[in-house]
């Protein structure tokens, strides 16, 4: 098997694709191929691609979701079992506003999920509710 670099915003700024090219394949393809097992393996598919980052601080990993064309991640509010980010921003606004398919954000959450792990030593669970008034995705990571 060929041994492949670890993803960093620095090899990664050099990778071509389109956002409509890479919601096709989410959206579209991948939930005709996986069917309603779609959510949850996109959101393992998420935490795959965590394990294979450099991301090792919150600074990484806003950096991560700017480079992967996810939005804005930030943190907004952090208790002691539980930590809330927004995930904001103009792609975020058109994901939400486009009538063509039913958007989640299963990937982003996989991969917070496990990038939090890295981070902090703890393992959380993430979850979204997608506020489409204020075009905004709120994230709640919850501590197992």
């Amino acid at each position: 098997m060929k041994e492949t670099a670890k993803l960093s915003t620095e090899n990664i700024s050099s990778l071509v694709a389109t956002g409509a090219g890479f919601d096709l394949l989410r959206y579209y393809t991948l939930p005709d191929f996986l069917g309603k097992d779609s959510p949850y393996l996109l959101y393992f598919m998420g935490k795959n691609i965590a394990r294979e980052t450099t991301a090792t601080t919150f600074e990484d990993l806003y950096e991560f979701f700017q480079y992967m064309g996810w939005g804005a991640l930030q943190l907004i509010k952090e208790k002691r079992k539980e930590m809330i980010f927004h995930l904001q921003g103009h792609i975020v606004e058109k994901r939400l506003n486009q009538k063509i398919y039913k958007v989640d954000f299963r990937l982003e959450c996989g991969f917070l999920a496990e990038t939090l792990q890295s981070i902090t030593g703890d393992t959380y669970e993430c979850i979204e509710e997608i506020s489409s008034k204020e075009h905004i995705v709120v994230i709640t990571a919850t501590k197992e």
